[in-house]
């Protein structure tokens, strides 16, 4: 396929992989730079159209879930035979600190804090390479290099 035969998103598709790897670098460039903002522009839409739905729906769905005595979850109500499904998750948001000192407490009762509480440790890479040598030297046997999605980015 040559420049001339400028192929589209929608084609995009439709054509076999090894075909489309021989397609020029400007016409993966192109295809790339309209997909990017395909998908920026079908993010704005949706969280527009959520705006809108939030909006018209947001306080008939409050009030069903105030005269069902709950404050979150799913309700259903009709409009016009269309059936409105609104869901309000839950969101629970932990305070870090306090959960540490409350999995120090158990352990100082004796008991076993991984009963109650989950606990993962993270290590910021960037902390990592900023600590002595003898301080990695100790992390290295808990550290696995895993790579992740190859990304590429093609400009002109």
């Amino acid at each position: 396929m040559t420049d001339k035969n400028m192929i589209t998103l929608e084609q995009l598709r439709r054509v076999p992989m090894g075909e489309l790897s021989s397609l020029s670098a400007s016409q993966l460039a192109r295809l790339q730079e309209e997909a990017v903002t395909a998908v920026s522009s079908a993010k704005l839409t949706k969280e527009l159209l959520d705006g809108i739905l939030n909006r018209k729906y947001g306080d008939q769905a409050a009030e069903f879930r105030h005269l069902l005595g709950k404050d979150f979850g799913t309700v259903r109500f009709d409009d016009d035979g269309i059936t409105v499904i609104s869901d309000l998750p839950k969101k629970p948001v932990w305070d870090q600190k306090q959960l540490s000192s409350i999995v120090q407490t158990i352990q100082e009762a004796g008991d076993d804090p991984s009963e109650y509480v989950d606990t993962a440790f993270k290590v910021s890479e960037s902390k990592y390479k900023a600590w002595p040598e003898h301080i990695r030297r100790t992390f290295e046997p808990a550290r696995t290099l895993k790579s992740g999605k190859a990304i590429f980015k093609l400009t002109s």
